[in-house]
């Protein structure tokens, strides 16, 4: 089988597509025929290895050489105790424990799995895993009328995160470069900052603070939030990250506000709560642009770059 591989931590330039062997489901695993993947940030970090905790488990060469968590596809061959899924489902998930999406087929533990809702195609599913997961959860901690400001919103869980929090009365301020202000504002944002000309940080005060690329200070988060009010970060440098989860919690309780990382729910539970609401149209999803599987490395520079508005999608096999 065809699969875009990498051996060392650097750029796209470490990318190469290769014919490898298929891979053989083990005891609760299934192989997937992958017909879409979509890019997340997890994969650009996990080809840069950097920040740093980007490389736990392979240290000075990565352990997974094929990358690619969100995955779309049909099932072609069940390992042992499998009793969820039989060979022809069409199925979708986060294979983040594994990864393996930037090839033709790949293994996934049936428990990653759900099946893939019969009014998205693909393309439309392999959007939704891990960027559905964190903006339904982060959305969750917004209460109607309160206002929040997500960092990073034009990307892919920065635009199901306006939508989910819009739906529910929320007040959101999206953040992101100029280039995404029409898309923000379709998004439904009721404020779009260009973090480029304003500090956020800077503005407010706000209930919650969504940060999906975090590089300030908790002290700056602190200044942007009302009294209560919360921050939690996703994605970001290592020192902001260690930062949170160290210094955090005690500057939250002598202040009265709460800094965190969210602690994102793996699993379908996670995704398919907004899977079933872009199935019924409710949320749209955004395909900025679609990759086939040997320009990987170009989708991952688009993505990681910061160019896309929503999502980007890497086509592997046939619809």
């Amino acid at each position: 089988m065809r699969a875009v591989v990498y051996e060392r931590y650097g750029g796209p330039e470490r990318l190469e597509l290769r014919d490898v062997p298929r891979p053989m489901p083990s005891t609760g695993q299934v192989l997937v025929e992958v017909v879409a993947t979509s890019i997340n940030l997890s994969d650009w970090e996990g080809l840069r290895g950097s920040p740093g905790y980007a490389r736990i488990g392979g240290l000075f060469r990565p352990k997974r050489t094929v990358l690619g968590s969100d995955i779309a596809g049909r099932v072609v061959a069940v390992g042992e105790g499998v009793t969820r899924f039989a060979i022809g489902d069409a199925v979708f998930g986060d294979n983040l424990a594994l990864m393996g999406g930037f090839a033709e087929y790949c293994v996934a533990p049936e428990s990653a799995l759900s099946p893939k809702p019969a009014g998205l195609s693909f393309a439309q599913a392999a959007t939704i895993p891990q960027a559905g997961a964190i903006a339904s959860q982060a959305a969750a901690l917004a209460a109607r009328g309160s206002r929040m400001l997500v960092n990073g919103a034009g990307g892919g869980s920065g635009s199901f995160m306006v939508q989910l929090a819009k739906s529910a009365g929320v007040h959101v301020t999206a953040v992101d470069n100029a280039g995404k202000r029409d898309f923000l504002r379709a998004l439904g944002a009721d404020e779009v900052i260009d973090y480029r000309q304003t500090d956020f940080t800077r503005t407010g005060p706000y209930d919650l603070i969504v940060d999906l690329v975090a590089r300030r200070s908790i002290f700056a988060y602190r200044r942007a939030l009302a009294a209560g009010g919360r921050c939690v970060v996703v994605g970001g440098t290592s020192r902001t990250v260690l930062r949170m989860v160290t210094v955090g919690p005690l500057l939250g309780r002598l202040t009265g506000r709460h800094l965190g990382l969210l602690l994102v729910r793996q699993g379908p539970a996670g995704f398919t709560p907004v899977a079933d609401l872009c199935a019924e149209g409710r949320i749209d999803i955004h395909i900025d642009r679609r990759f086939p599987l040997e320009e990987v490395g170009e989708a991952l520079a688009w993505h990681g770059e910061g160019h896309a508005k929503g999502k980007v999608v890497v086509l592997v096999g046939s619809e």
